[in-house]
């Protein structure tokens, strides 16, 4: 593909940027219909309890309270619904507990959504749902995944038997058995993979309106797609799709976590129905915590078989994932998602990998950054470290002796993954060699000479991007000569006006800023894939090149008239089209505006669907600093070299890598989501959550080590996911590194907060000393 001066490889500055910065997005907060009214949520203060409402006449009463809705009035509404439910080991789809939208006549979690009330204002709906008189009858509740199938844990679903969601494995316990029983080493390893709460900087709020007279709903809500809730919600209120619009204007973050249906949404369109004016909710920090989906949460045991030189024969996976207490959106489908990539960029010849899904009494757990394949990479980055210190190997070497090499490609998995292409050890080297890690007993030394320790540690990593689904969207021309793309992605920061405005630049060789992004609003397009898996830029800017395509030759045709040339004849340059080889040209809005152009020729279709996933790789490689006397840890460097295809904008992927990293580091040293045996959720606010601040965060050094993907028309990967799949193993195992070197220490669990170091310290300085 030619290049072009704003299209694909260029580094163009964020379109959006001075419209965010200067206080000129807006949000769904921002959004007041006239005459609007405010919900409020009333949830359970337990996590397990049977409850009665008594008589809601005083509530009724209240100064502006227009609505009251507990679970008995709304019983034919339908339960919120599981889109990924998983089969067991022998072929039986899992049992579907019921969502419901409000619970009736028991919680099953802290936060679980009790009653609603809709007044006049936000103060008055709160008074209101404080004074809801709910007589609790507390149960006993079981929130440790640890304990969870101990005989006598307390059942979330009594009906089944057992908290187990479902059961079932890659590969088998056979298959894996003969090359343990051959193997010269092997090595175990069990780590937590820690809850995360997402805490994006926008919370959720969403406005539901009706209209009587079409009997059409209107949601509008900060989202990842809005066809997928538009769908979801048609089953819940049991209507018919066409009859719910669904808007999302601008996202202040997502992470997977605003993909899913909620069980707000659905209550505000019957509110908003049932009062005849708009009702809105915005949710506070601590409705975050207590009623958006969390994140990650498994306790996992692995097993590496090796020859005696060091090469990986066979792999063992036991994965335990805490589901919560309802089964979220996408929720089941996670953990399995983990063990399809469960022998990352190694070639591995046998893999047993056991999921076990399991229900607790606290918060439902879904898809977050990465979903799965940082559980799955974590692990395996893990267990290799293990690998090689139980074989006195390099770290680097142990990797490059396993890793799938170039020729090998196009590579099958034992988990029915197929790799297109890789150069796994190339992108290895590269990043070893930008973080200096030949000179590093040197800087290892100066900290020792201030009483401090020092640790390197590095990961490599493959993942699965940019499946399933595809997207059919439109490149217009507009009368005015610019141009508008309509897609079903949606961004939630990310910068997909830019990079979309780039695709249509590549083609028609126009500045960015004359394309406009619609995206968001069901009533533009009917159909869209929305944002998850990194796909906006592998599946969406295939759409969006292929409508650019197809809108040329369509305004090639327009041209020939005017120009008296043939289409063939005709070329795109300089924001027009002209007649090959000389100056005889027509602009863009000169065609618009012609009499021969229709709208239908003046709207270029796209339609693109993913064949197989894209697979991004690459390794990161972290350098820390610990001071033994309080714990603390300090990235000092940190290095990436990644692999993504074809870049479609340099800066806007830098963006992404930073982001992710940024989270990975979240999880490795600071968010931990605590909650009590009685399964109160300890860590509700910023005062005991911890989340990364800038000061947290290096400078990073980040290099590309591209490879055209063979399964994408324009050889590109998606790349929104894969900073926080490699950051988590990189970080944990430079502190482990640290730690190892001065006391010995070859484990700890995330996330390595300062108490948590000390801890492992003292733990081995006091081993030492009865030694």
């Amino acid at each position: 593909m030619k290049p072009q001066k704003f299209g694909i490889g260029q580094p163009v500055r964020r379109l959006e940027d001075a419209r965010f910065i200067s206080g000129a997005g807006k949000y769904t907060a921002d959004v007041m219909p006239d005459g609007a009214l405010a919900a409020c949520f009333l949830r359970s203060p337990h996590a397990h309890a049977r409850f009665t409402i008594g008589d809601l006449a005083e509530v009724h009463a209240m100064p502006g309270v227009r609505l009251v809705l507990t679970a008995a009035d709304i019983t034919h509404l339908g339960g919120v619904p599981c889109l990924a439910p998983m089969p067991n080991a022998d072929g039986k789809q899992m049992a579907l507990p019921d969502y419901p939208v409000l619970a009736n006549g028991e919680v099953r979690h802290v936060g679980d959504a009790v009653a609603m009330v809709v007044a006049d204002t936000e103060e008055q709906a709160r008074v209101a749902a404080e004074t809801i008189a709910v007589t609790y009858e507390e149960q006993k509740a079981i929130v440790d995944l640890d304990r969870a199938l101990d005989p006598s844990a307390p059942l979330v679903w009594p009906d089944l038997k057992s908290n187990i969601a479902y059961e079932n494995a890659i590969g088998s316990a056979d298959s894996v058995a003969p090359f343990f029983k051959k193997a010269a080493h092997v090595v175990s390893l069990d780590v937590v993979n820690n809850r995360l709460v997402a805490n994006f900087m926008e919370p959720r709020a969403a406005i539901g309106e009706y209209d009587a007279a079409s009997g059409a709903y209107t949601l509008t809500t900060s989202s990842q797609g809005v066809h997928g809730l538009q769908g979801a919600l048609a089953g819940i209120l049991k209507t018919e799709a066409s009859k719910i619009r669904v808007v999302t204007p601008d996202v202040g973050g997502g992470f997977g976590t605003k993909a899913f249906i909620y069980r707000e949404y659905p209550l505000l369109l019957e509110a908003g129905k049932r009062a005849g004016k708009p009702v809105r909710w915005v949710a506070d920090r601590s409705e975050h915590f207590l009623g958006d989906a969390h994140g990650r949460d498994n306790l996992t045991h692995a097993e590496m078989a090796l020859d005696k030189d060091g090469k990986f024969l066979a792999l063992r996976v036991d994965i335990r994932t805490n589901l919560g207490a309802y089964l979220s959106q996408f929720g089941p489908y996670i953990p399995w998602l983990a063990a399809t990539m469960a022998t990352g960029p190694y070639d591995i010849q046998a893999v047993h990998a056991r999921v076990r899904a399991i229900y607790t009494h606290t918060i439902p757990v879904d898809a977050y950054r990465g979903a799965g394949r940082p559980e799955a990479a974590y692990l395996l980055e893990r267990l290799v470290d293990q690998c090689a210190r139980a074989l006195n190997m390099p770290r680097e070497e142990i990797r490059a002796k396993n890793f799938v090499r170039p020729e090998q490609m196009p590579y099958k998995t034992h988990t029915e993954r197929t790799y297109d292409v890789g150069e796994f050890e190339a992108a290895m080297r590269k990043a070893l060699l930008a973080s200096g890690h030949k000179d590093f007993a040197g800087r290892e030394a100066m900290s020792r000479a201030t009483g401090k320790i020092r640790g390197l540690g590095f990961a490599s990593y493959i993942e699965c991007t940019a499946w399933g689904e595809g997207e059919n969207g439109f490149v217009n021309l507009e009368k005015d000569g610019t141009f508008t793309v309509l897609v079903g992605t949606q961004s939630n920061g990310q910068g997909h006006a830019t990079a979309y405005a780039q695709m249509v630049a590549q083609h028609l060789d126009v500045a960015p800023e004359r394309v406009k992004v619609v995206q968001g609003d069901t009533s533009v397009l009917p159909t869209g894939g929305g944002t998850g898996g990194s796909r906006s830029i592998p599946v969406g800017a295939v759409m969006v090149s292929r409508a650019s395509e197809k809108l040329v030759e369509q305004l090639k045709e327009l041209a020939s008239e005017k120009l008296e040339a043939a289409a063939a004849d005709l070329e795109i340059a300089d924001s027009a089209v002209r007649v090959a080889g000389t100056d005889r040209a027509i602009s863009y809005q000169d065609i618009a505006r012609s009499s021969s152009a229709t709208p239908e020729k003046l709207k270029g279709n796209g339609e693109f669907v993913p064949p197989d996933a894209t697979y991004p790789n690459g390794t990161h490689v972290c350098e820390v600093e610990i001071d033994p006397d309080s714990g603390h840890v300090d990235i000092v460097r940190y290095s990436v070299c990644d692999d993504f295809g074809v870049t479609l904008n340099p800066l806007l992927l830098e963006g992404q890598v930073h982001g992710g990293v940024a989270q990975g580091i979240g999880q490795a040293l600071h968010e931990r989501t605590i909650f009590s045996p009685e399964g109160q959720l300890i860590t509700a606010t910023f005062m005991d959550y911890a989340i990364p601040r800038a000061a947290d965060c290096p400078n990073f050094s980040f290099q590309t080590r591209n490879v055209p993907s063979t399964t994408n028309p324009l050889g590109l990967k998606g790349a929104g996911e894969a900073g926080s799949i490699g950051a988590a193993p990189a970080v944990m195992n430079a502190v482990v590194d640290a730690l190892r070197r001065t006391y010995g220490i070859e484990h700890i669990d995330m996330p390595a907060t300062p108490a948590r170091i000390r801890a492992a310290i003292a733990g081995a300085q006091k081993t030492k000393q009865a030694a």
